[in-house]
């Protein structure tokens, strides 16, 4: 199961459930945003699913899943998840499956390394390029979970410029266990 919100972190869930789905797993997704309320991404990701015939959904029911992919919020969560992002993290939290969020665990101040208010309790989560400062504080790993980190292709200048050394980080996988 995919939880999709409205911004680029839900297109990034929405890519996740076209490549599962491309790859055989029975992927649903769970839209908890108005078609009228997604960013461009999202909506382009949305139309290559429903064109793949997969199941989008609107409201959230009970139903068992081996695996729950949390893009609701991701990175630019600005203040405490709304009342219906609330609904929906409590929904996932309350699963018995497992959650992988993507970018950060929605509702997770990663600058404060806690919550904002409502949070996922993801057993891990995976994020892009570089791991999110404040993951690597204790007190975040309640919510963090094991932290992955996928390599997106950016150039080796790119990190060097910015005092960062990656130069062998994903010599051996393109996702790599940092935390």
């Amino acid at each position: 199961m995919v939880v999709a919100g409205g911004g680029n972190n839900g297109g990034g869930g929405l890519a996740a459930a076209r490549h599962l789905s491309n790859r055989g797993a029975n992927v649903r997704v769970f839209l908890a945003r108005e078609l009228s309320q997604l960013k461009e991404a999202p909506v382009a990701q949305l139309r290559a699913l429903e064109a793949m015939g997969v199941q989008i959904e609107s409201e959230p029911v009970d139903i068992q899943a081996e695996l729950l992919i949390d893009a609701l919020i991701g990175y630019g969560l600005a203040g405490a998840p709304k009342e219906r992002a609330v609904e929906w993290i409590r929904w996932m939290n309350a699963s018995s499956a497992p959650i992988l969020s993507l970018d950060v665990p929605s509702g997770l101040d990663v600058d404060a390394s806690r919550p904002a208010g409502a949070c996922v309790s993801a057993a891990a989560t995976l994020t892009l390029a570089l791991p999110k400062t404040g993951m690597a504080e204790p007190a975040a790993r309640e919510w963090t979970g094991d932290v992955y980190v996928a390599d997106i292709s950016l150039p080796a200048a790119l990190y060097k410029e910015i005092g960062i050394s990656m130069e062998h980080l994903f010599s051996r996988s393109t996702i790599v266990q940092v935390i």
